[in-house]
């Protein structure tokens, strides 16, 4: 009996497993992995994919379509210490971003082509003023209000998702 238990219990444990987002380890899949074993995030629903900036990485939302793109990160309360949401531009161009809507303040971070930081703009919430890049980006992140700062993320950074 307790051998049929543990045959049980381990199978168990290995359809759990195969039903958690991302990868063993709480790692998120690779990119190009399908959307079945892709993590996402429990709010958005968006894929969630990791992104370094120096030493420090961070999780974050990845929106990609109009849709996504115009909600961001409105109405939402929170956010991790080491979330955020990358916003990819195709084609690259010059951006402007404002806080229609968004209840928390952002650091909202510009990104040039060879994907360093071109400026950071501080968004306070349900501001509508635009925020406007320095230059052509080929994404924008967005991080709790602060927190480049607090860092010492600035301008010229290397920045990889």
């Amino acid at each position: 009996m307790t051998i049929l238990f543990r045959a049980v219990l381990a199978t168990a444990s290995i359809a759990l497993a195969a039903c958690s987002p991302g990868q063993a380890g709480g790692k998120p899949a690779p990119a190009g992995t399908s959307p079945a074993t892709e993590a996402r995030h429990p709010v958005s629903g968006l894929p969630v994919v990791p992104l370094r900036i120096g030493t420090r990485t961070f999780r974050v939302e990845v929106a990609r379509s109009d849709e996504e793109q115009q909600r961001g990160l409105m109405f939402r309360t929170e956010m991790g210490a080491d979330e955020g949401m990358i916003f990819l531009r195709e084609p690259a161009d010059y951006a402007a971003f404002w806080m229609r809507n968004t209840v928390i303040p952002l650091d909202i971070i510009f990104i040039g082509k060879d994907r360093r930081i071109l400026n950071i703009q501080h968004g306070v919430p349900y501001d509508e003023t635009p925020l406007p890049s320095s230059g052509v980006a080929l994404a924008v992140l967005e991080l709790n209000g602060g927190r480049a700062e607090a860092l010492g993320i600035k301008p010229g950074d290397r920045v990889e998702w």
